[in-house]
């Protein structure tokens, strides 16, 4: 196994689009949706084993979830952990590990990984990863891993790939955010377009440069730290200056404006789990096509519902059609799945009204 390769996988999010399930002190990444004994971040920590060292993994997240981490990750030592004081999007927590990292070994290789994908086929996902970190070691390049769509999804972002470069991989023509309905079929149609991942690879030397090119009110923060990285003052560094950095995210910062951005296209059966339809569309489905998750539910004239509900309650509906029912501890929500992308602002609406009490 090469020492060179790390694997960061973020995992402080709040994951809101998920709410109720999905709470501030316990959010989605550390839930076990699926009922296999593993948490989401649990099962992106089982995927890198055997890709890179173990002591290798590097788990980025806010420092309230440094028990959790540790709960459900004991083979992770303290070292490996590093904790953001304050949220402050992907572009800056990506920047302290690069710096991190480059600190501990000048010639690291990195993979960053959300915390809460869901990957079907693990092996082609395996040999994905493997390829991505030989293309990177051996040019300047900042990659980022495109998704074969399956549906015009208005939910993900998108890369247009543009000249073949090598096997899977191409230059990128163009980045969009979240196209509507209509763009999201042609994009669909064209064969050119693939959903982004959220998955990186470059080296930490490369991904350094290209934040001080292209985000240099970002970078600027973390050069002022070069003395303290791999040090015992690093994180007293971090927890003085960290809240200083511009909340973008590495999308907006540093891939759409680098020059030497490429996509390895792969299609290993990948979702990005962060809402309840994409949890309805990969869990088992009765007859009348509805998902009880881990719960008791009668369901009388109804279809194409998930019903989510935590402890030993009962639910009784009839005549509900493409709903989401979640019932947890204090709160519960009943939305129509097609209004799954309003969630977020419900809970930003629940929050003006009520605190963080539900939340």
């Amino acid at each position: 196994m090469d020492n060179n390769r790390y694997c960061v996988i973020m995992c402080g999010g709040v994951g809101s689009r998920f709410w109720p399930f999905s709470k501030t002190a316990k959010p989605k990444q550390f839930i076990d949706f699926f009922g296999t004994g593993r948490s989401l971040l649990q099962m992106a920590f089982d995927r890198m084993q055997g890709i890179v060292p173990v002591e290798n993994i590097m788990l980025l997240t806010n420092e309230s979830y440094e028990s959790l981490i540790h709960e459900q990750l004991p083979e992770i030592a303290p070292s490996q952990i590093l904790l953001e004081p304050a949220r402050r999007n992907t572009a800056p927590c990506i920047a302290w590990a690069a710096h991190h990292i480059k600190a501990i070994n000048p010639n690291a290789k990195m993979m960053v990984a959300p915390s809460d994908h869901l990957i079907i086929n693990v092996e082609k996902f395996r040999q994905s990863v493997t390829s991505a970190f030989d293309f990177i070691e051996t040019r300047d390049a900042l990659v980022t891993m495109g998704i074969k769509p399956s549906r015009p999804e208005t939910g993900y972002g998108y890369i247009q790939v543009g000249e073949q470069v090598q096997g899977n991989f191409s230059s990128v023509k163009t980045f969009t955010e979240k196209p509507n309905e209509d763009l999201a079929r042609v994009f669909l149609e064209t064969g050119e377009f693939f959903w982004n991942s959220g998955m990186f690879f470059w080296s930490a030397d490369s991904i350094i440069k290209a934040l001080t090119a292209c985000a240099p009110e970002v970078n600027a923060v973390f050069e002022q730290g070069e003395p303290y990285f791999g040090t015992p003052q690093e994180q007293e560094f971090i927890n003085a200056n960290f809240a200083a950095c511009p909340s973008i995210s590495i999308d907006f910062a540093v891939m759409e404006k680098a020059p030497n951005v490429f996509v390895e296209t792969v299609d290993f059966g990948w979702n990005d789990l962060g809402t309840w339809r994409s949890l309805y569309d990969h869990s088992p489905k009765n007859k009348d096509g509805n998902v009880t998750q881990k719960c008791k539910a009668l369901m009388f004239n109804s279809h194409n519902n998930i019903v989510a509900v935590k402890g030993d309650k009962l639910v009784v509906a009839s005549g509900l059609e493409g709903y989401i029912v979640a019932d947890v501890d204090d709160a519960l929500l009943i939305v129509p799945l097609d209004e799954e992308q309003k969630i977020k602002q419900y809970v930003i609406d629940v929050k003006s009204k009520f605190g963080d009490k539900y939340l």
